[in-house]
């Protein structure tokens, strides 16, 4: 199961962000005003008008990051790492603010630099507490809840294994119910679990209130069993899941539409068509101008650099594919002795005698890419969005990857959701491309604004820098 799509459903999901979110805002303005009593500080407005910006930001910001859908994937070290993001964004505003209203004095350095400090430890020590709290919990089988798993192939097994790896849910998988496969069979090794018993047999057990969560672990084709089961477990109060195999789960991520009055499915569409389409051009317009702004003079800098270092053009145009796989010319720094821009094109790899000593560092932290801020302002390329192959890897692997070309439904991107994930750098495996692919076409489906600021805040922190980029 990828990470485009893990997560955990659970009922009461709601509540608990709620709680986070509650939580979070208590421990931000109390530590505040603990900090000032402690260290004998007067509270004034201005500490109560830093209490509520730092709010406002951190609950926005939290927004943009998910940081309060990141408890649901299983991993307190990421939920941390969205925290520690969050206060960041947090603590950038608050310093701007107080340098461009000059205000930074009347303020307790004091008071502010532990506040600072201690509230992004208190948020995470939270975080640890109460997930150790609900694991406690769940070893005195208090809140658990019995499931059961109809099938017992592929699906059933990666259903079982996400279950396992989040024991804080309570949710406690019984055995596999399968009418193909005889009672007391154990379908995978990996697991102690044994088929119960076949589908009318769960049926009896649902209407008996004898377990409290069924998952529909069946392929599509049993279209017709699915059909039965789920008939005969709505005389149940049987909380009841159908996990979708590979083609369903396709579907399931299309969109809906009618020929007339017949519904029809879009499986292939170019998603940016209407008011979408306007909404990611002004995104792409506003933080465009706003960006290139920024970097004017650090670019000015890096093109003086490579002038006097070596030999050459600064500026590097390349032949791409953009929207509809119609051909663009990407600008870049250029970072290598060469300007390659024939039909066959070898990656850059780790000590490439190709690129310059300059151009290491600006590989690295993506500082070569910095030129492609004016294809956005052109509008060949957007902010967010699939990076852009070489043409000559883009015939190589539209014949590998099966969707390869459908990432040239919207236009090409500076960061995007692979590249966040850490697909980014060469590609040197079929495995690596897929894996970006992947992403870009989970990116593609569910776009939309807030997920552009969580991918734009997060290239930040993780997305200009990487061992593998060369």
């Amino acid at each position: 199961m990828n990470s485009a799509h893990r997560g955990h459903i659970r009922p009461y999901s709601s509540l608990l962000a709620a709680l986070f979110r509650a939580t979070d805002i208590l421990i931000i303005i109390t530590t505040l005003f603990m900090l000032a009593w402690l260290l004998r500080v007067q509270w004034h407005g201005y500490l109560t008008l830093a209490g509520c910006v730092a709010i406002i930001v951190y609950v926005i910001t939290a927004e943009v990051t998910a940081l309060y859908a990141s408890w649901r994937l299983g991993s307190l070290t990421n939920e941390n790492k969205q925290v520690i993001i969050t206060w960041a964004a947090v603590v950038f505003v608050l310093l701007v603010l107080a340098y461009i209203t000059k205000t930074s004095s009347i303020y307790s350095r004091r008071v502010l630099l532990t506040w600072m400090i201690s509230t992004p430890l208190l948020l995470t020590l939270f975080r640890f507490a109460f997930r150790n709290a609900i694991r406690a919990l769940r070893r005195k089988n208090r809140n658990s809840r019995s499931v059961a798993v109809v099938g017992a192939g592929s699906q059933a097994l990666q259903l079982v294994e996400q279950i396992d790896q989040q024991p804080w849910s309570g949710l406690q998988v019984e055995g596999f119910y399968d009418d193909e496969l005889s009672i007391g069979h154990r379908p995978h090794e990996a697991y102690d679990l044994r088929v119960l018993g076949n589908d009318q047999q769960l049926i009896e057990k649902a209407r008996n209130k004898e377990v409290d969560i069924i998952f529909i672990a069946l392929p599509i084709i049993k279209e017709d069993k699915i059909k039965e089961l789920v008939d005969g477990l709505s005389n149940s109060t049987v909380i009841t899941y159908v996990v979708p195999d590979l083609f369903m789960s396709t579907l399931l991520n299309t969109r809906w539409g009618y020929m007339g009055n017949l519904p029809i499915l879009s499986i292939h569409d170019r998603p940016f068509t209407g008011i979408d389409g306007w909404l990611k051009r002004l995104e792409d317009l506003v933080l465009g101008t706003l960006i290139l702004t920024l970097i004017t003079l650090p670019m000015l800098m890096i093109a003086l650099a490579i002038k006097l270092t070596s030999k050459g053009p600064v500026i590097f145009q390349q032949q791409r594919y953009g929207i509809s796989g119609e051909p663009i010319s990407i600008l870049k720094f250029r970072t290598m002795t060469v300007c390659e821009n024939s039909e066959v094109i070898i990656q850059a790899k780790k000590d490439d005698d190709r690129v310059t000593w300059l151009g290491k560092r600006l590989r690295r932290y993506s500082l070569d890419e910095l030129p492609q801020f004016i294809n956005v302002i052109q509008g060949s390329m957007s902010i967010v969005g699939p990076r852009p192959h070489a043409v000559a890897h883009n015939e190589l692997y539209r014949k590998e990857i099966s969707g390869y070309m459908l990432r040239h439904s919207i236009k090409p991107g500076i960061t995007g959701w692979a590249q966040i994930n850490g697909w980014r750098g060469e590609t040197d495996t079929l495995h690596k491309m897929e894996k970006r692919i992947e992403h870009d076409l989970w990116y593609i489906k569910n776009w939309s604004l807030p997920l552009d600021l969580r991918i734009i805040v997060l290239t930040i922190f993780y997305g200009f820098t990487s061992d593998q980029a060369y």
